[in-house]
């Protein structure tokens, strides 16, 4: 049997999501920015309960179109708010809607999101190596610093915790546990 972080425990939808997804480099603009989106989403939830809901979520939001979601007005919100296959959060939902538009400005200025985002590790992940999952922080120097840029940028729900686990979801960190089977996969093929 596999040895996994702790955190999956057994529910398939996150057991698979640990395997073949957490930790495993980003560089997709329309992915960063969907775990952008469902990062800001899970605030004050679970991760399971934002995964259940996730192909909810692409829907919703035009598979995560940032051009698109960037001219939402006051029909989309409305339509939003009344979708029960996503988090009805109106500060959220609007959140989205302005971040995008940051997303749309930083693509503008830096080339890509890609390119913005992956500058807080130097463009390679961050290999950790914690034995427990007591040890793993909630946020770094570089969430932090990443939490400040963006609420300069007029982003919202992307404070230092919501960055670092953006930052875990898309590689940027390698924070499997050692004694995880994933840990050393990450560590060997990082992007």
């Amino acid at each position: 049997m596999k040895k996994r972080c702790e955190w999956c425990g057994s529910d398939s939808l996150y057991v698979s999501y640990h395997d073949d997804e957490w930790g495993v480099p980003v560089h997709d603009d329309r992915r960063l920015f969907e775990f952008l989106i469902l990062e800001g989403a899970q605030a004050g939830l679970s991760w399971l309960t934002i995964l259940k809901k996730r192909e909810n979520y692409r829907k919703a939001f035009d598979d995560f179109d940032v051009e698109r979601i960037a001219k939402y007005g006051r029909q989309d919100i409305t339509r939003l708010l009344q979708d029960p296959g996503i988090v009805r959060n109106r500060l959220k939902i609007e959140a989205a809607t302005r971040n995008a538009r940051g997303v749309l400005a930083i693509c503008e200025e830096h080339g890509s999101l890609d390119a913005f985002l992956w500058r807080y590790v130097d463009g390679t992940p961050v290999q950790n190596a914690w034995k427990r999952m007591g040890d793993i922080p909630a946020e770094s120097k570089e969430s932090n610093r990443m939490s400040k840029d963006l609420k300069k940028r007029g982003f919202n729900f992307i404070g230092p915790t919501i960055c670092y686990a953006f930052m875990q979801a898309v590689g940027m960190v390698n924070d499997h546990t050692v004694e995880c089977f994933r840990y050393k996969e990450i560590a060997r093929n990082r992007l």
